[in-house]
């Protein structure tokens, strides 16, 4: 059986690529929501075993998000793995501090990245 994924993002391109690469490099189940409030109906109804996560989204950013799942006893111990273009070091420490299970770089390299969640996931 394959390992399933949530991708939460707004941007319906990178949900698409993101989905690809997973699959066919990764051989991930992949579903995907386009918002936070999205992701937490989907995260907790579906209950993947991990979710990427945008950071920058309107109306409810990830780290929200992220505090949601975490209050919900339904998702709080699902892996999530942060998306973000946001590399200053004051924010990469933030990241950390979250206790998220990985933080990936966009652009991330799509022929690396099912290696980049798996190796979040294992460490």
């Amino acid at each position: 059986m394959n390992k399933r994924i949530l991708i939460i993002d707004d941007e319906q391109d990178i949900r698409e690529a993101t989905q690809l690469c997973l699959e066919i490099l990764g051989e991930w189940e992949v579903l995907s929501a386009s918002s936070g409030k999205e992701g937490l109906v989907t995260a907790a109804a579906e209950q993947p075993d991990a979710i990427l996560l945008d950071v920058m989204m309107p109306e409810m950013d990830g780290l929200t998000t992220f505090e949601r799942l975490q209050d919900n006893p339904l998702t709080q111990n699902i892996p999530v793995i942060l998306l973000t273009a946001k590399t200053q070091p004051a924010e990469r420490r933030r990241f950390t501090q979250l206790h998220v299970a990985g933080v990936i770089t966009k652009p991330y390299d799509p022929f690396t990245l099912a290696d980049e969640i798996t190796q979040a996931l294992t460490s």
